[in-house]
Formats: structure tokens, sequence, C-alpha cells
């Protein structure tokens, strides 16, 4: 098992601040969790703890990033996205602002913290915001770059970062491109397009998928606005059935994504997986994933069931 994103968020965020002197680094008292902490104690000068004021957190980024620095601003995905969300629309996309929200404990593997630190809603407003960038790593590597990229990409971007480690993925070869999915199976029965920690599931679905005679392919989509249209048409025309795979609502998630391009351009059958329009509830992380039906063996179980809705 490798580092959680948030960890790698801090560790990247700490290189980053030596290499650009206009970074600086907001947080809502939760520095510790957040792991900016780590920049805070390597640029004291370039750290600002708001406190628990989430709403002016964005506020005062929005202001630094119109004197012309480079905010990265970090609370839990369910204040940034949540609370400040008004903040976000009006004082950061609207003006189009360099603000970096890099949001952590995002999802159900919050774990024991329950429902109302659970953010399984926070792709589907961030992405529903114009002028804002969705971004949401698989493992520690793609959060280094993603973070990488962010710093000098012009304009609002929405990291989503989780609190439990995951897999490595990915090697310091890997080269992260904005907007496009990375092909990690190819497959032509169908095809598993995934984001954050659901794409080690869905790598380890194809495997057990092949093992029945099913061959499929594994996108993973680190980036969901803007989609990839291009790799979705293709997958859609090559494979003819798509399994998305999210640790959030299948409400404007991944899934709506996805079904938004293929509907408008080449409909095939398709299942999603996340969180069916409940909320979460304390636990593992591990409980949590097998109770709301986030494993391996419910992606395997909806790529049978829609390659049988191919015939």
């Amino acid at each position: 098992m490798g580092l959680a994103t948030r960890e790698a968020y801090g560790e990247i965020l700490k290189e980053l601040g030596k290499k650009y002197q206009d970074i600086v680094v907001l947080d809502a008292d939760l520095s510790k969790s957040t792991k900016t902490a780590v920049f805070a104690k390597a640029f004291p000068e370039r750290f600002f703890n708001v406190g628990i004021a989430e709403q002016n957190l964005m506020g005062v980024g929005a202001g630094l990033a119109a004197a012309g620095k480079i905010p990265f601003v970090s609370t839990f995905a369910m204040f940034a996205a949540g609370r400040a969300f008004e903040q976000v629309r009006n004082s950061i996309c609207y003006p189009k602002l360099n603000v970096k929200i890099a949001a952590t404990h995002a999802g159900l593997t919050v774990g024991e913290d329950g429902a109302s630190h659970q953010a399984i809603e926070d792709i589907s407003l961030m992405r529903s915001i114009p002028n804002m960038t969705v971004i949401v790593p698989a493992d520690a590597e793609e959060t280094r770059q993603a973070v990488t990229f962010a710093a000098v990409y012009e304009g609002p971007v929405y990291i989503r970062l989780g609190r439990m480690s995951v897999p490595d993925l990915f090697t310091p070869d890997y080269q992260f491109e904005h907007g496009k999915a990375v092909q990690l199976v190819d497959g032509t029965d169908v095809t598993i397009m995934a984001t954050g920690i659901m794409v080690a599931p869905a790598k380890a679905a194809a495997e057990e998928l092949k093992k029945a005679g099913i061959s499929a392919r594994v996108l993973n989509f680190h980036t969901i606005k803007p989609i990839d249209k291009e790799a979705i048409t293709k997958a859609a025309t090559d494979t003819g059935a798509i399994v998305t795979c999210e640790e959030h609502s299948i409400i404007g998630g991944l899934g709506s994504a996805v079904a938004e391009v293929v509907v408008e351009n080449i409909p095939v059958p398709m299942e999603r997986i996340g969180v069916m329009d409940t909320f979460g509830e304390s636990g593992t992380p591990a409980a949590l994933l097998v109770k709301y039906h986030l494993t391996s063996d419910d992606i395997v179980a909806a790529a049978k069931k829609v390659v049988s809705r191919k015939k």
C-alpha cells in the first residue's frame, strides 16, 4: 500500500514552494490533517491559517490571486465544496481567479467521521461551475503531477484528495496530461472507467473478468472536467459497453459526465458504480466500501451485467 493522496499533496506542495515564490498556502485550522503543515513548517511566512472559517478561506484566496499570488487553499472536501460553494462560485470562478482548491478527506473513506463529513457530492458541485477544472488523482505519483500541473495552470482548479492510503499505480516516469484519460488495460468487450481510489479496484476487476473470458479495457479518468470525450466515444465504439466507478454519488460525478457524452454521441449500455443517492455512515473505510458496493467484486458484477445487455 502506498501513500494517501493527501500525504503526497503535502510533500509536493513543499517542493513547489521552493520553485515558485508566488505560491502561498491557506488552511482552515486543519493543516495537520490536510498536510499543509509540511509547507507551513518550511515557509511560515507564506502560510496562512484563517481558522474555522471556510467561506473566508476562499475569499482570502481569491484576494491573494487577484494580487498575483498562486494560492493553494485546503480544508476537508465537505467544507471546501459544500460550506464555501457560494464563495467558490462568485469570488473564484466567476472572475476566473487563479485559486487552487486542494480538498482532502473526500468520499466515504473519511470513515468513522460519518455522513456529515463524507463529501459524496463535491465533484457534482465543482464540475457544475463554469471555469472550474476538476481533478481526482488515483495515487501518490498522480497527485504529485496533478498538483504540479495546477501550480502552472492559469485558472481555478479543484483537486479531490483522500484520507486513506491507496496502492501505488504509477512510477515517476508517468506523464500526467490534463483532460486526457489514461488507458491502463486494453480490452474489447467492456470498458471500465474509474477515477480516484476506484482505479485500483477497476484494474483488479479486469483481471477477474479475464478469468471469466471477458476482455475489459480500463481507463483512469483523473480529470473529470474537462472530460475526455474522445476517449469515451472511442471506448463506446470499440467495446460497446461501459461501467463507471467512483467514490462519489452516481448523481453528477464521473458516471453522469460519461453518460452525457455517451447519450449525445454513441449510446451504448452503461452501468454506474457509486453511492446510490443516499448518505454514508460511520464505519471503517473498508467496511463502508463493501456496504456501499464499491469493490472490485461489484465492478465485476456490473461488467458482466452490462456485457449481457449488449446481446
